[in-house]
């Protein structure tokens, strides 16, 4: 588990406005751009790190949609959806910069395509 001492958890903690609340970010999201969706895979030093912490707040400040998890194999799984410059914007935070103790030996991405809507209201942490 990551842990945060209360303050510092106050500042990180994401300024939403309450019209959004409850709406998610795909209510928020321009669907005017052409949106895609992208499985990924982090290989490396990625559990133990907060990286599926860090992977969340990312995506919430990039403005992207879908999930992450864990795998028995020591890896993080998940998938990306949102405007295509957003997408690629998390690819490269997941190939490149990851958690600050995460230790990215290499990141798979597959089945990215071109999708009419979101399949998520927001971006979540899987058990």
């Amino acid at each position: 588990m990551c842990f945060l001492p209360l303050a510092a958890a106050a500042v990180a903690a994401p300024r939403i406005p309450l019209r959004l609340l409850g709406r998610g970010l795909a209510a928020a999201m321009s669907t005017s751009e052409p949106l895609k969706s992208v499985d990924y895979e982090v290989f490396g030093r990625v559990q133990g790190v907060c990286f599926r912490m860090y992977t969340e707040d990312e995506a919430k400040k990039i403005g992207v949609v879908g999930w992450v998890k864990n795998t028995s194999k020591g890896t993080v799984t998940g998938q990306v959806q949102g405007p295509e410059d957003k997408v690629n914007s998390m690819k490269s935070w997941l190939s490149k910069i990851g958690s600050p103790s995460s230790r990215i030996d290499r990141t798979e991405f597959s089945n990215e395509k071109a999708i009419s809507k979101l399949e998520y209201s927001n971006f979540s942490i899987r058990y």
